[in-house]
């Protein structure tokens, strides 16, 4: 497998600082075109979802370790961004929650966790599935989207090698090769990176094609703290002929920058 190839770099424990530092970016600087490589099948998988999603379909991530953390860090990301309740996108990693921080043994490698998992949020016909595997053989993964597609989901997966058992299990793969790590096998670095690269580019795809930014405007974002709330006055103001002390009361008073833009539009 790719992602357990030597690393290109040797006897890393004797190299400074600087060239630890250079030769990690280095490696860094070859993800952003592997994953440009691999957009047509980034967007034959968002078009399959977005359909989906317009019915009320919901987006699920499974993964283990790195993998699994990153899907959960992108569905917890959709609802303060876009304002989404937060079962319109999920993420759910081997071994449950406790597992975000501290890995649990053998969770990984129970092909019918994921599916259990997947159960108990009650999964259903216009729901969507992606697996999330840099080595794509991952139990766990394999098994949930083996159920899910087998059962008419629509399904994905984002793995780091070529021709592996996630990626033939799922409808839409997308083999984002990065080749070896800084560190030998360390898949929490280059590979770790195209999948975070991906998974923003799938989630902001469909958040806007499905209604929740305008122009460029984040206009249904949650106003959770004071920076929000001054990037949504921002925004208002833009959008209006309000002041700032104006455009900020109105935003709170209606909860959106969509919503306080229209109610001046049609005040």
């Amino acid at each position: 497998m790719t992602t357990e190839s030597p690393s290109n770099h040797q006897n890393l424990e004797l190299q400074s600082t600087q060239e630890l530092l250079e030769g990690i970016n280095g490696e860094d600087q070859q993800v952003a075109h592997a994953v440009k490589a691999v957009i047509p099948a980034i967007e034959a998988l968002v078009d399959a979802i977005l359909p989906a999603m317009r019915k009320g379909g919901r987006l699920f991530y499974i993964g283990a370790g790195t993998s699994g953390r990153l899907g959960i860090v992108d569905a917890s990301e959709c609802p303060p961004t876009f304002g989404v309740d937060h079962g319109v996108v999920v993420g759910l990693m081997a071994g449950g929650d406790q597992a975000i921080r501290k890995a649990v043994e053998d969770a990984e490698d129970d092909d019918q966790l994921a599916w259990q998992d997947l159960t108990a949020h009650g999964i259903g016909p216009n729901d969507c599935l992606i697996g999330i595997a840099a080595s794509g053989r991952t139990p766990y993964v394999i098994g949930g989207l083996k159920q899910a597609r087998e059962t008419g989901l629509v399904t994905g997966a984002i793995v780091c090698n070529a021709d592996s058992k996630v990626a033939a299990t799922a409808a839409y793969p997308i083999e984002a090769i990065v080749g070896p790590e800084f560190i030998t096998g360390s898949t929490r670095m280059k590979a770790g990176t195209a999948q975070k690269l991906i998974l923003n580019m799938i989630s902001t795809s469909l958040m806007i094609q499905m209604g929740h930014v305008e122009g460029n405007k984040m206009v249904d974002m949650q106003l959770s703290n004071a920076k929000l709330i001054e990037r949504g006055t921002a925004m208002v103001m833009e959008s209006t002929q309000l002041q700032q002390k104006e455009a900020k009361a109105l935003l709170l008073k209606m909860g959106s920058v969509r919503k306080a833009v229209e109610a001046y539009r049609n005040s």
